[in-house]
């Protein structure tokens, strides 16, 4: 069975990834499990998720040869005027929490009505092979809390209030992420993408 590599190194994104790709045709593995990658780590200086999607994946396939699948993605909001965005992995120094204290504070004097955010995600698929590239975009609507919600700690989950899931990703299962987040909505199209186009 033929492999695809999963291009990231945050933990906290393979049970969600591994969990949207089961039973593709295909053997799923992570950087971890290819000794070629050790301490490659792409410089992501695009300016749009396309852009820093692509260069990941193009990267991590080259150089391992492997049919690559990575994602990039932000949160966007309203009063701050789209900030983050493609910078939210790096919106403050450290850890989820200290990013997510930065955007709580951020917002603190901002009224409910004006608290809208909007995740974003896209995904690269690229084989080193064919030269062949496909990207997909998905997105998900909702608004800043005043507080953290939930018990999944991951990136900006616990103060994302989601509009049609009622809650936060923090109070969300697996399987309600794959449904509702972004990155999971993408990763159906990404799918799709691959039995279609590299199988």
């Amino acid at each position: 069975m033929r492999e695809l590599l999963i291009a990231t190194r945050n933990e906290g994104k393979m049970p969600e990834i591994r969990h949207a790709l089961e039973g593709v045709p295909f053997t799923v593995i992570d950087i971890n499990d290819v000794p070629a990658l050790k301490g490659v780590e792409p410089h992501e200086h695009g300016s749009t998720y396309e852009e820093n999607a692509t260069i990941k994946a193009r990267e991590y396939g080259s150089k391992s040869g492997i049919l690559t699948l990575a994602d990039d993605s932000g949160i966007e909001v309203d009063a701050l005027d789209g900030a983050p965005g493609i910078h939210s992995a790096y919106y403050a120094e450290g850890t989820d929490a200290d990013r997510n204290n930065k955007m709580l504070e951020a917002m603190k004097d901002v009224p409910d009505e004006k608290r809208t955010a909007r995740f974003v995600t896209v995904i690269a698929l690229y084989d080193p092979i064919s030269d062949k590239l496909r990207t997909c975009r998905a997105t998900s609507e909702g608004r800043i809390t005043r507080e953290r919600k939930g018990e999944r700690p991951f990136g900006y989950d616990p103060i994302f209030f989601y509009d049609d899931a009622q809650k936060t990703g923090g109070e969300m299962k697996v399987e309600e992420k794959e449904r509702y987040s972004s990155r999971g909505r993408a990763l159906v199209k990404a799918r799709e993408i691959l039995l279609a186009d590299f199988t």
